[in-house]
């Protein structure tokens, strides 16, 4: 069966009938490791057909109704492709009717999810911070709603829903949407949430666990596991400044509430944007706020990408692009503008790394690529978020500036706020702001920026300043004899901000001379970097070692990637171990010890990296 004529990655055809609500009631089982309940679904018919068409990844249908009048409907669920299979409902006829009135149905759906769900993250006690209780999160970008819920699993498609969840009594239930009641029996606990804001699938969001809550400030309370709460406050507790600045560069806030949520070590990305309730990684947890960077990226996405949305995944860059760029204005005028450039300049290195791990001629390098046959997991890599940002940063720069671009942007949000788009939808709303300027914008060669391979034709020209100090060191080290005295002090990094040691280390692997395993150990013994708190200090210093060979370093590696499963940790690690053909098998041998306890995601595009799947 054909997939949706505007989603190459869904069978969803809004064209016939669309989802406009879901109503949730789901009974949490961890002994199962399954949901199940019911999703009602509100139906608006818009074309001559009488099929609904879902996504669906192996959930179990038991049965489908007319909610109005409990009839059963006739439906079918075809074949399964890798990530999922087409299920097509047969409306009421009166569906059909050409009166307005007629023209909108509720299907009542009872269902369960599978065992191994792919959007949904069963933990053991042992797997937790506690180690008491079991724990439940989900992650359902890009495709995988459709393995929690009966849905148009399609960015295209925005719906708001409500939801009731019954968990065992000592759990906390949090999801992607407001709490509006809780309620207690004798051994569960039965929380109701509403979000009243239409959202695309890949945002709705449920965790269930042991929690511990503080409020840090008006409108953010930080949720984790007891024994990372503190920390955890203390880590963002600039939650709202990064907000306020947001909405006075993107408009206003309108989803009430932003809660964060620490999530266990197998949450494979640094934050997911759900409405009112991101979900962040344990590897932010720094001890001195160096990473909470992240958590402004994800309030970025309240607007670029939750509220003004990608149509399908072939234009994931209208999230991504956009929330680098307004996350980086945040750490611009909270830190300086110099900061916002250095950002920008030391990231093109994963840019460039990713172009080159794909191949240059690689269309998935392009900003703008074709999904056809793809699954989005598996393009998921720094070129959207890069590429856009450097895209935008480019514009701003050649359209007059800051003070020109960022009204644009807060008009371009406002005018398509609840929307999915594509990128000519944008295209064409920056040639009608800036009518004035269109000779301007006909220089600009969109061919090579939106639809060819590689990196970007124009880097823009980034402040320099603060990286200088870091390219000398790094220098210092490559050039020095190692068989000469040792030239270097701890006070080498002592006026370098976290930022700073990043890229001085990240200097030093791009370097295209390979340090020896001397001089690494000396760098250790006079800078003591394995001490380092800070993950992506620790990433790009293991990444080092393994560049230089130095194999007592490789169970560290392997340590680093399997506790803290973060994919930008992740796989880059496990490339570069199978890469050293000596310790290719012991890679391997790591993978499938703790593929297990992974998130499908992280299972998945290792088992690619390591060549263990088709």
């Amino acid at each position: 069966m054909a997939l949706s004529k505007n989603d190459p990655n869904s069978y969803a055809r809004p064209d016939f009938s669309v989802i406009t609500h879901i109503d949730l009631k789901l009974k949490v089982d961890f002994e199962k490791k399954i949901l199940s309940g019911t999703a009602i679904l509100n139906v608006l018919k818009t074309g001559d057909s009488n099929e609904l068409i879902l996504d669906n990844r192996d959930l179990n249908i038991l049965s489908v109704k007319n909610a109005d009048n409990e009839i059963n409907l006739s439906y079918k669920i075809d074949s399964k492709i890798e990530y999922g299979s087409r299920f097509v409902i047969y409306l009421p006829k009166y569906a059909c009717s050409l009166d307005d009135d007629d023209k909108r149905c509720t299907v009542e759906i009872i269902y369960e999810t599978a065992p191994n769900a792919t959007a949904l993250q069963w933990l053991t006690p042992e797997q937790t911070a506690g180690g008491k209780h079991p724990y439940l999160f989900s992650q359902c970008e890009a495709l995988h709603a459709r393995s929690l819920i009966p849905c148009q699993d399609t960015p295209s498609v925005k719906f708001t829903y409500t939801a009731q969840i019954t968990a065992p009594k000592e759990m906390t239930v949090l999801m992607s949407a407001l709490l509006k009641e809780q309620k207690e029996t004798e051994n569960t606990k039965v929380y109701t949430y509403s979000q009243s804001i239409p959202i695309p699938s890949y945002l709705v969001a449920i965790a269930v666990g042991v929690l511990a809550s503080k409020k840090i400030g008006p409108r953010t309370t930080v949720w984790a596991e007891q024994e990372y709460i503190e920390q955890s406050a203390y880590e963002f507790a600039e939650t709202e400044t990064m907000l306020k600045i947001a909405e006075d560069i993107c408009g206003q806030y309108v989803w009430g509430v932003y809660d964060l949520l620490v999530l266990p070590p197998s949450f494979p990305y640094g934050g997911m944007e759900n409405p009112c309730l991101t979900f962040v990684t344990p590897s932010l947890l720094a001890g001195d706020r160096s990473l909470a960077n992240v958590v402004a990226h994800e309030i970025s996405h309240s607007w670029t990408g939750n509220l003004v949305t990608n149509a399908n995944f072939e234009h994931f860059w209208l999230n991504e692009g956009f929330t680098m760029f307004v996350e980086r204005k945040i750490n611009g005028r909270m830190f300086g503008e110099k900061y916002r450039d250095f950002s920008a300049l030391i990231d093109l290195q994963y840019l460039e790394e990713s172009v080159e791990t794909f191949g240059k001629t690689n269309q998935l390098t392009k900003l703008v690529p074709s999904l056809i046959g793809i699954n989005p997991d598996d393009t998921f890599s720094p070129i959207p978020y890069e590429k856009g940002h450097t895209f935008l940063y480019y514009l701003e720069q050649l359209l007059g500036g800051p003070n020109v671009f960022e009204p644009f942007l807060k008009s371009y949000l406002a005018t398509f706020q609840y929307k999915s788009v594509v990128t000519n939808d944008w295209k064409e709303y920056l040639y009608k702001y800036f009518s004035d300027k269109t000779e301007l914008l006909n220089s600009v060669d969109w061919n090579a920026w939106l639809y060819e391979p590689g990196m970007p034709p124009v880097i823009p020209n980034y402040d320099k300043s603060l990286a200088v100090a870091c390219t000398e060191l790094a220098q210092k080290w490559i050039t020095w004899d190692e068989n000469s005295s040792v030239p270097f002090d701890i006070k080498d990094l002592q006026d370098f901000t976290p930022i700073q040691k990043k890229t001085f280390i990240a200097d030093l692997y791009a370097s295209s001379t390979v340090l020896s395993e001397k001089k690494l150990k000396t760098m250790q013994s006079v800078y003591n970097i394995d001490s380092v708190k800070n993950s992506e200090i620790r990433f790009l210093w293991l990444r080092l070692c393994i560049k230089s060979l130095w194999a007592s370093k490789v169970p560290d590696a392997l340590k680093f990637a399997t506790d803290l499963e973060r994919l930008k940790f992740v796989r880059p690690i496990f490339r570069d171990l199978y890469n050293w053909e000596e310790m290719r098998q012991t890679a391997i041998d790591a993978y499938l010890k703790n593929k297990n306890k992974m998130m499908y995601i992280t299972a998945h595009m290792l088992a690619k990296d390591l060549h263990l799947s088709e």
